[in-house]
């Protein structure tokens, strides 16, 4: 997993506002908002040096499953990429705060949730997690068994 001192060496110093270094990429098909369901977006904030990658993981989400997939899977529940903030319950900046993470279907996998109740630990998602490695992310989920919404870069 990626530390602190790679993190502010590779993608440099988060601010509050992420001024400087973030981007918002187009998404190949709409997502709602996990804390505002009615509410769609097509759109993604995120560091600009994963801005490449992240799309090209939701491009080959929707080539590999299809939207009807995706809305059945619910792969289109974005939970958030960029937060300014720290770590639950730590003391270290979140990967969040780099905007090089990023949460998917929250609610039905929970932070303390591990493989025998996590929906992502499930068969049908594992093309979906695999694809999330081929473009130099990790899932906490599969790497720890904990937090199976979260998707960081590795390096």
């Amino acid at each position: 997993m990626i530390t602190q001192q790679a993190l502010l060496s590779k993608y440099g110093t988060p601010t509050p506002t992420g001024a400087g270094y973030l981007t918002t990429i187009d998404l190949p098909y709409p997502m709602f908002l996990n804390w505002a369901t009615s509410t769609k977006t097509n759109k993604i904030t995120c560091h600009k040096l994963v801005a490449c990658q992240l799309k090209a993981i939701f491009t080959e989400i929707l080539a590999v499953y299809g939207l009807a997939k995706i809305k059945e899977l619910q792969l289109d529940d974005f939970g958030g990429c960029f937060n300014y903030r720290a770590m639950r319950g730590g003391t270290q900046l979140s990967l969040h705060s780099w905007g090089v993470a990023i949460d998917l279907d929250p609610d039905r996998n929970l932070l303390k949730e591990n493989s025998s109740t996590a929906r992502f630990a499930r068969p049908e998602y594992k093309a979906f997690i695999d694809i999330f490695y081929k473009h130099g992310f990790v899932s906490l989920g599969r790497e720890k068994n904990y937090d199976w919404m979260h998707f960081q870069v590795k390096e």
